[in-house]
């Protein structure tokens, strides 16, 4: 045990509360009692999107303070039991519903960081043993953790939430350059404005004469198991959990690179990317792939083109306002689009792959800093290191 640090229970620190409970006839539109949910928190953080409104009578108890700590303790997702994210001042006075808890002490801002530890986690995922997705109020006091005097908690926080303020700027500006971008395709890609300033006709191009459909098949099985990919909305072309890829790979796909593949029945979600690495990869046999046909239609400005919401409207609508379940290769291929002159594409795609690359560095930067934040907790929540308590001069 360190010097002066003590292992002691969450409980002894501070009370829980438990939640809200409303029926489906207490939820209204709007102008009610904002609850908040698990699917408020990301992150760390309180967002507002999705949110439910209930009218019905709320005790005082259930509504959340300044500086309390919200912690989801039950749900489907297992993956989000624990999290947690801290009230401020603008969140105030909402209610927080019964699948929830909220964490009342007067050291909350310690107590926040704690249960932002692998320590933390691996103490709910002892509770929720194989088939229960809950901790209750009782497990969350019971939580055991070294807690140093209280100067030396303050000092903690002070050099944690020094990163989190970090994080919070950049993730600020992450949101702000990615409404940047999606600003930039949709005035670039639908002739809002022009990359030279200039107003060219761009001629409607139906995309069957700009792309071919791709077929060829592993016949000879040729590349192995390790170049079986699949793809999903959030990461582009991954490679595919083992145990969903068939045991005869012959007949999967061939997906060259700077090529695109997506499922018939989920391109209406946004699975569907392009390779972006050098070599041909596999995909699935009941993907459709397809290509770009060489001074017709810059891959990368297709790329670009199937992140806007004129393309989502296609795909969801079919072209013609219908919902498809399946979007095969004919179907995408009608889609008609005001396409430039290669030329053009050229400079509007330079435009956009700028703006892609400056929100990715800022992106990776966030992710640095999270890193950064994890190793400092784990060796100043533990002990390990021990903060320097004297003024400096």
């Amino acid at each position: 045990m360190f010097e002066s640090w003590d292992e002691r229970r969450l409980g002894e620190f501070g009370e829980c509360k438990i939640g809200l409970t409303y029926s489906p006839d207490d939820v209204v539109e709007s102008n009610g009692t904002l609850v908040l949910r698990s699917s408020n928190i990301r992150d760390g953080r309180l967002l507002f999107e999705d949110n439910v409104y209930v009218e019905c009578s709320v005790p005082d108890g259930a509504t959340v303070r300044a500086g309390d700590i919200l912690v989801c303790v039950r749900n489907g997702s297992r993956a989000l039991i624990g999290k947690a994210a801290q009230i401020d001042s603008s969140a105030a006075g909402n209610a927080f519903g019964a699948f929830m808890a909220v964490f009342r002490s007067s050291i909350n801002d310690y107590v926040f960081q704690l249960l932002n530890t692998d320590q933390f986690t691996r103490q709910v995922h002892r509770c929720l043993g194989a088939t229960i997705n809950q901790i209750t109020n009782a497990d969350l006091r019971s939580f055991k953790f070294l807690f140093p005097p209280e100067n030396e908690q303050r000092k903690i926080v002070d050099i944690l939430q020094t990163w989190d303020s970090a994080l919070e700027k950049l993730t600020a500006l992450s949101s702000a350059k990615k409404k940047r971008l999606r600003g930039l395709r949709s005035s670039l890609l639908l002739s809002e404005f022009r990359s030279n300033g200039q107003r060219h006709n761009w001629s409607p191009t139906r995309l069957s004469t700009v792309t071919h459909e791709l077929t060829e098949r592993n016949g000879k099985e040729e590349l192995g198991r390790n170049f079986v990919m699949g793809v999903t909305k959030a990461q582009g072309v991954v490679p595919m959990r083992e145990q969903t890829i068939s045991r005869d790979i012959s007949r999967y796909k061939l997906l060259p690179p700077r090529a695109f593949a997506y499922n018939p029945m989920r391109i209406n979600v946004g699975s569907i990317a392009m390779n972006e690495t050098s070599k041909t990869v596999l995909v699935s046999p009941d993907y459709v792939v397809f290509g770009c046909n060489p001074g017709g239609i810059e891959p990368d400005y297709v790329d670009h083109l199937r992140k806007t919401a004129w393309w989502a409207h296609y795909i969801n609508s079919g072209g013609s306002g219908s919902v498809r379940q399946r979007t095969y290769y004919a179907d995408l291929a009608a889609l008609r689009l005001p396409l430039p002159d290669i030329e053009e594409q050229r400079e509007i795609v330079a435009i956009l792959n700028a703006a892609k690359a400056d929100l990715s560095s800022t992106e990776e930067m966030i992710e640095a800093v999270k890193l950064q934040k994890r190793g400092l907790m784990q060796k100043l929540l533990t002990g390990e290191w021990r903060v320097n308590l004297k003024e400096v001069i």
